[in-house]
């Protein structure tokens, strides 16, 4: 997945931090070729993080996962966690 979900939308810094990995994506990434060991690639679980979680917290994941990629992990599948439920957001339901 690496739209926005739905009913989101990113500010102002996510949105800052968004353009780099898409340029990654349309420019860099191609000339590299797949390297991806996990699913999601990262970059586009930095484009699900910082859409989910926003600019700080989704660029935190975002480099935890990038220092999880080396050779010595076996890699696999390794989804977005989901924003966590706080409870002012589940009153009135």
């Amino acid at each position: 997945m690496t739209e926005q979900p739905q009913g989101v939308v990113p500010g102002l810094a996510a949105r800052a931090l968004i353009i780099p990995i898409r340029f990654y994506r349309a420019f860099i990434s191609p000339m590299l070729g797949p390297r991806c060991r996990f699913y999601p690639s990262c970059s586009a679980y930095g484009l699900e993080a910082i859409a989910v979680h926003g600019a700080l917290r989704g660029t935190w994941l975002t480099v935890r996962r990038i220092g999880r990629c080396h050779p010595f992990h076996p890699g696999g599948i390794d989804p977005v966690p989901p924003r966590p439920v706080r409870s002012h957001e589940t009153q009135g339901r």
